[in-house]
């Protein structure tokens, strides 16, 4: 149902706000924070299980991996989203630094720690506190992946071996098998059918399309300066369309499928993330000027600003 049209509906935007340590509600409706539930140090990227309410946040424990000396955190914070509160702590030790999470549509829980290069499972994380499985990435300095809708697949961005694996998060196993789309991969999205994977390369300003069967680079374009992420959306016709936040000079690139560029869209500040609304065209992206701006993916207008706390991060527009 579109919330616009149903008066029942709640909009809220759920966020992390890494340098503020805290996990945030924010009403969409007034823009104005609801509660913020404060976690130890530096907490990143999160993962909402819709079905049991439930957001699953990484304590990444660290600013950034340039800290030298410190290995980060070891946790995931269970938040209760009716509740809004912090109901339980995964226990991810001796695996440090979580960083990629995602929930699939069984209720497990996927949990990439980037200290240890090693892709966690909990089958069961609201009977089991620890991990059940964990499966090797096949690269090094993982930072992100991307799971199929099964679960069977996860393909791995690893940074300091820039390369992409494909991994069998449920088949220890499987041996990864790696291909180098270009320097240091960060953004990452599957193709609506999961026969590509689309990767930004931040190390040379490019964009690749990997086939997932035969994990080979099948198409390339150029993005703007320093791609940070990668998003897929559609068009106002239903088309596939990607989005790459530019980093390097606070720029959102629109791409075809085809990795041509459509158009650019200046931004008023450092993007750091971005998320759909589940139902209007439109996008909330956090940027490192302290703000959430949503912007409308037809005009490529922002239609609403809202005045966050530091560094916010990961976000999720949650109808209740």
């Amino acid at each position: 149902m579109n919330s616009m049209t149903d008066p029942t509906s709640r909009e809220t935007l759920l966020l992390v706000q890494k340098c503020a340590h805290t996990f945030s509600f924010y009403d969409l409706a007034t823009g104005q924070p609801e509660k913020h539930i404060v976690l130890p140090n530096f907490p990143h990227e999160f993962t909402v299980d819709p079905v049991r309410k439930l957001a699953y946040v990484g304590h990444y424990g660290i600013e950034t991996a340039n800290h030298l000396g410190d290995m980060g955190g070891h946790s995931v914070f269970v938040i209760d989203l009716e509740a809004r509160e912090h109901v339980d702590t995964l226990n991810l030790w001796p695996f440090y630094r979580p960083h990629g999470l995602h929930v699939d549509g069984q209720g497990r829980l996927f949990v990439m720690s980037e200290a240890h290069n090693t892709l966690l499972r909990f089958s069961d994380p609201l009977a089991r506190q620890v991990p059940d499985l964990a499966v090797a990435s096949g690269g090094h300095k993982t930072h992100l992946f991307a799971l199929t809708r099964d679960a069977e697949t996860a393909y791995a961005l690893n940074l300091l071996s820039n390369t992409v694996t494909k991994i069998k998060p449920n088949d220890p196993a499987f041996q990864p098998v790696a291909v180098v789309p270009g320097p240091t991969p960060e953004g990452n999205v599957l193709s609506s059918d999961e026969s590509l994977l689309y990767v930004a390369n931040r190390g040379d300003d490019t964009i690749v399309a990997i086939d997932t069967a035969t994990m080979k680079v099948v198409a390339g374009g150029k993005t703007r300066r320093d791609p940070n992420r990668v998003y897929r959306t559609t068009d106002s016709e239903g088309r596939d369309r990607l989005l790459a936040t530019n980093s390097g000079e606070q720029s959102l690139s629109v791409f075809d499928t085809n990795l041509k560029e459509r158009r650019c869209v200046e931004l008023p500040a450092n993007p750091l993330a971005l998320s759909f609304h589940p139902t209007e065209r439109a996008a909330f992206i956090s940027f490192q000027d302290e703000k959430v701006r949503r912007l409308n993916l037809d005009t490529f207008e922002f239609e609403q600003q809202i005045a966050t706390l530091r560094e916010p991060d990961s976000s999720y527009a949650w109808i209740q």
